[in-house]
């Protein structure tokens, strides 16, 4: 099995370590828009090759992972792929992207997000075993060639991944939930500090709550955009949510209603009861 990679960030370059340790990976080759990024993933060692548009198109398995705009039009060139051709993209969205596929390779395409990641970027933030016993949310998979699903739980298993199947729009609204609304209130709460007269002045305290709280706003900026505005119904109502729990609190506060915020933190305390 010849596998190509579009995308030779931290996604697609991690992917690539791990397929090529494969006995059924045959070879790895990659292609990515960014000619820095060509020339790290050959010295780092992520991909075996680097090949053009249309030798990835050549391959048996091709994987795109690039941001969600990249993903519905890369697909609109990769209609004449060979009918045995699996493609698998790993946006972070899903519904805009089903949409988009083009009807003559719907069976070709398998919606795919593996629940993973890290706050960096690039190929130099490639790291063996990102995808190691991990989730991964497989959509609208009745809609993908038999040839294809068989080839997506291959690949996905011998990952060591583990497999959810969900509807397209389903995922997308837990994903607003469970990723994306915290991706933006990281990015919120860097910038409520960084706008502070006396920034460096506060970070030379931050400790471990709020380096947590604020990794995210490390995240790239041009595929969180993406992200963002594919998602954007269903980021809007999480963030909504989340305010009127923050507003609350806010007030609970403001009113020295003290009992009730002990409550509420102990409610929130169950979070990991089940996360555990």
């Amino acid at each position: 099995m010849k596998i190509g990679i579009i995308g030779l960030g931290l996604m697609g370059g991690s992917l690539a370590l791990s397929l090529k340790k494969l006995d059924f990976v045959e070879k790895v080759v990659g292609y990515d828009h960014n000619e820095t990024h060509k020339k790290d993933a050959i010295e780092l060692g992520l991909v075996e090759e680097i090949v053009n548009f249309e030798d990835i198109k050549k391959c048996d398995v091709i994987f795109l992972a690039i941001p969600v705009n990249g993903v519905i039009a890369a697909l609109q060139e990769m209609q004449d792929v060979a009918a045995e051709t699996t493609i698998i993209d790993l946006g972070s969205t899903k519904e805009k992207i089903v949409a988009s596929v083009p009807p003559n390779i719907r069976k070709n395409f398998v919606a795919a997000h593996p629940m993973t990641g890290t706050e960096n970027f690039g190929p130099q933030a490639a790291v063996e075993g990102l995808y190691d016993d991990k989730v991964v949310v497989l959509c609208d998979l009745e809609e993908s060639g038999a040839t294809q699903r068989k080839v997506a739980r291959k690949i996905f298993k011998a990952l060591n991944m583990k497999k959810y199947f969900m509807g397209a729009h389903e995922h997308d609204r837990h994903a607003a939930f469970i990723s994306h609304m915290p991706h933006a209130i990281s990015y919120s709460i860097a910038n409520t500090v960084l706008r502070q007269e006396n920034k460096h002045n506060i970070l030379a305290l931050a400790a471990g709550g709020f380096r947590s709280m604020s990794r995210l706003a490390k995240s790239s900026p041009y595929m969180w955009e993406d992200v963002f505005r594919q998602n954007k119904e269903n980021l809007l109502e999480a963030i909504t949510l989340f305010e009127k729990e923050l507003k609350n609190l806010k007030t609970d506060i403001e009113n020295d209603e003290w009992e009730k915020v002990h409550q509420e933190m102990a409610h929130a305390n169950k979070l990991h009861e089940i996360l555990e």
